[in-house]
């Protein structure tokens, strides 16, 4: 049974190299970004040989913990698509202990277990300091991989049963965008931290909780034997073998209930009245503005765009912060950044519609109307929002003569990047991700045609803006009216290209319908 459950993971690691050439390329980066990670924990893992024992155990204790609870959180928050679920061995009868351990084997043919087992080899060369350190952190090899693997076995056949709806799923993934949003707000709070006076009291206390936790005891074991704490040091190894041995239990249970647990049918959702429709009027270009805005409504896919444009401004202050970018001045960078994901929000809108844009083309509606009605929920939401981002970091910044250049920025890169997303969803549509998958698949088809189209958006949205860009950069510097000149630029280019976006884009889409359909029905 192992043998063959064996042979068919290999076999399906081998199909992914059999598919389209670029699919093989990103599979080649990914595996070569996650041994690359791998081989520099390696490295730290060994350096710290040399390291005094304390400060080897509060770095390698720490880290540990993050490591395999990462293996616990990931699963649940963004989903994983099990090609082994036991649900799929439900009508062949086989024992559930049985294919509770092949299912586990099988699970160590695969890249994170290859960099687990790495790491964990690499822990012994750490803690090579006394014959009870070597042998605990011998006995942590194993128990570590077996740790990882089960905990993430279990995180999936938990999710399997938590995030079976597309709507919970969904949920999950955007919490995970949260979630790292949060990181990158504590990351900054953590950077912010005077570690030549605190740091070590900080990640000593860190340490000093994580390794009494299931996640951390595993590693702070052979740290303990090496200190010549002997007492702490086996008690803590009993805590990790008996958190494997718990894991396997719930990992069995999983498995014996999967095999009699069907996935749960999706339940229809029934809608009364017109909405929006009822009240606005009946034209083609306000029609389509209100199925735009039932879409970003309930649609995840918007969802997951509209949560990343306040996420993303964080993330991007976290290298800026690290190379030490005056925290006043960081506060400029989320208007301009919101604005600019903002317009590029309907890049490739008509893509999402899938086979539903056939009405439009059906129906002989203008492409002047389908590019307006396109635009408006990003303008309804993008410029309130643009408002109060700029009231709030002006003062931030020290200055709230800076107030009226933030909006000019802010207003003339929304409004050029949906003209000229306007333009691009018609001439450039590519394959998106289906109306009811999840916003964070996307096809294997496309991701060089993508990267290229969206990495042209921006930068084509930023070169149309730079005027009112360089007037803002003068405000910054230069005393005199020069803000309110970036405003006014930046709104009156932003207006012109938007208009002109929309009608440049309206006939491309009157001449390139049936292309337009064609690549929707793509993906």
């Amino acid at each position: 049974m192992v043998e063959q459950l064996l042979r068919l993971k290999l076999r399906l690691l081998g199909n992914a190299f059999r598919r389209s050439r670029w699919h093989i390329v990103g599979l080649v980066l990914g595996l070569a970004a996650g041994l690359g990670m791998a081989i520099a924990v390696i490295v730290g893992l060994v350096g710290l040989r040399f390291a005094p024992v304390d400060v080897a155990a509060h770095g390698v204790e720490v880290f540990g913990a993050i490591l395999i609870l990462g293996f616990v959180i990931v699963p649940l928050v963004f989903g994983v698509d099990d090609v082994l679920d036991p649900r799929r061995f439900s009508l062949y009868g086989i024992p559930t202990s049985r294919l509770a351990t092949a299912l586990l084997v099988s699970a160590l043919l695969g890249i994170p277990a290859l960099a687990m087992t790495l790491i964990s080899l690499a822990q012994i060369v750490t803690w090579a300091r006394n014959p009870l350190s070597i042998l605990l952190a011998i006995i942590a090899v194993p128990v570590i991989v077996g740790t990882c693997i089960l905990c993430s076995r279990v995180s999936i056949s938990v999710a399997a049963f938590l995030l079976s709806s597309r709507r919970s799923r969904d949920s999950a993934g955007l919490l995970g965008f949260v979630a790292l949003a949060v990181f990158a707000i504590g990351f900054i709070l953590i950077y912010r931290t005077n570690w030549l006076e605190h740091g070590a009291a900080v990640l000593s206390g860190i340490a000093r909780v994580a390794s009494w936790t299931p996640f951390g005891a595993v590693w702070a074991a052979p740290a303990d034997a090496a200190a010549g704490n002997v007492g702490p040091a086996l008690l803590k190894e009993l805590i990790a073998l008996v958190f494997l041995g718990l894991l396997w239990l719930a990992w069995r249970q999983l498995v014996a209930l999967m095999l009699v647990t069907q996935p749960r049918a999706a339940e229809a959702r029934s809608y009364r009245g017109l909405g929006l429709f009822r009240a606005a009027p009946v034209t083609p270009a306000s029609v389509i503005a209100e199925r735009s805005f039932t879409y970003w409504v309930r649609d995840a896919r918007y969802h997951a765009s509209l949560l990343v444009i306040p996420v993303i401004p964080f993330l991007l202050m976290v290298p800026l912060l690290i190379i030490g970018v005056p925290t006043n001045v960081l506060a400029l960078f989320p208007v301009p950044i919101m604005a600019l994901f903002l317009g590029w929000s309907v890049h490739n809108d008509t893509a999402h519609d899938h086979t539903a844009i056939w009405l439009h083309i059906a129906s002989g509606t203008s492409g002047r109307a389908d590019r307006i009605g396109r635009v408006v929920p990003p303008l309804i939401v993008g410029v309130p929002l643009l408002v109060v981002a700029s009231i709030i970091s002006a003062p931030l910044y020290g200055d709230e003569g800076v107030l009226p250049a933030l909006l000019g920025v802010g207003l003339g890169l929304l409004f050029t990047g949906l003209g000229l997303s306007s333009v691009g969803s018609a001439q450039f549509p590519y394959p998106a991700v289906r109306p009811g998958d999840s916003p964070f698949a996307a096809p294997q088809s496309v991701a060089t045609a993508s990267s290229l189209i969206q990495g042209l958006s921006f930068f084509v949205t930023v070169v149309l803006t730079s005027p009112a860009l360089y007037f803002a950069a003068l405000a910054l510097f230069v005393p005199g009216y020069w803000a309110w000149a970036s405003l006014a630029l930046g709104t009156i280019l932003g207006v012109l290209f938007l208009w002109l976006g929309i009608l440049w884009g309206g006939r491309i889409f009157d001449r390139r319908s049936p292309e337009i359909l064609g690549a929707s029905m793509r993906n």
